[in-house]
């Protein structure tokens, strides 16, 4: 970055109050905005900065993204001495907004992207130190100096939603937004993990072995299907299953010849069961039960 972030927002903040707050805003504050990765981090980065310079300050994050926390709404402009907007481009009719709300506040805006320099959006601001203007890099991204904690698993995710010739014992429907539900509560990397293959279409593996590579580099896959709990037991990976046929059917039965125990029938599923089943497949237990069926494969 050749000079720290705290390098960097100390001399931009001043002068400042001792008791003076900072807003940290950016567009993952705005309810009809969007949230990145590279937003998420860009925060952090900064918002652990500001800590470490001992200065006083709030995020702003959009009530959709983050139920709870503080919005811009609740965020009132009478309590902050400086509002600071991080990351993304200075465009659109949302910054101009920001301004009107924070015309007390003294504006800037760090590690942007300035594409029009005569903008409403980019001439609100007192100060602006951008990543990128007209074509030219100027900053490292800020979420280059955020602490990251990449130690999340990587969940593979492999649902179907077909197999009406199971008729009326189908709970596939339920089985799925059950799924759909609890999955985002879970501290994970969760990835579409499709067992269809086909030519032509680059979010679907052409091959089984593309397949079982995808498979290979997961450390857990949740799903309702033959292929996704034998597959992934093939290569190690611990599969948290759910029969989605009431009485069961072909995944009960084939998850007795592999005896492999995580498996829930799609009538008594419940987010206790799965939270249950999934701390066990993350466990080295659960690891090592799976390194052992693709033992038995072999």
């Amino acid at each position: 970055m050749g000079q720290s972030l705290d390098g960097v927002l100390d001399p931009l903040l001043r002068p400042r109050s001792a008791t003076g707050r900072v807003l940290v805003t950016g567009w993952f504050s705005f309810p009809d905005g969007e949230v990145t990765a590279g937003d998420f981090l860009a925060e952090r980065a900064v918002a652990d900065a500001l800590g470490r310079l001992g200065v006083p300050h709030d995020s702003a994050w959009s009530p959709h993204f983050a139920p709870g926390a503080l919005t811009l709404e609740a965020a009132r402009p009478e309590r902050y001495e400086q509002v600071l907007f991080v990351c993304g481009p200075v465009h659109g009719a949302q910054l101009t907004r920001l301004h009107e709300r924070y015309a007390s506040c003294r504006r800037t805006a760090v590690g942007v992207s300035v594409v029009d320099g005569e903008s409403p959006a980019v001439r609100g601001f007192d100060r602006i130190v951008a990543r990128d203007r007209d074509g030219q890099g100027l900053l490292a991204d800020l979420a280059l100096s955020a602490r990251t904690r990449p130690d999340r698993p990587v969940v593979g995710v492999a649902l179907t939603h077909g197999q009406g010739e199971y008729g009326r014992r189908r709970e596939h429907d339920r089985v799925a937004e059950t799924l759909y539900g609890w999955l985002p509560t879970k501290d994970c990397a969760p990835v579409e993990a499709e067992t269809r293959l086909a030519r032509g279409d680059w979010r679907l593996c052409r091959t089984g072995d593309q397949f079982l590579s995808l498979l290979g580099r997961l450390d857990l896959v949740v799903t309702d299907r033959l292929h996704g709990m034998v597959l992934a037991l093939s290569t190690g990976v611990p599969a948290l299953v759910v029969d989605p046929v009431r009485g069961g059917a072909k995944v009960s039965a084939q998850a007795r010849v592999v005896r492999w125990p995580a498996v829930i029938p799609g009538e008594a599923l419940t987010a206790r069961a799965l939270d249950s089943w999934w701390t066990w497949c993350l466990s080295p237990a659960g690891r090592a039960a799976a390194e052992r069926r693709r033992s038995l494969f072999r």
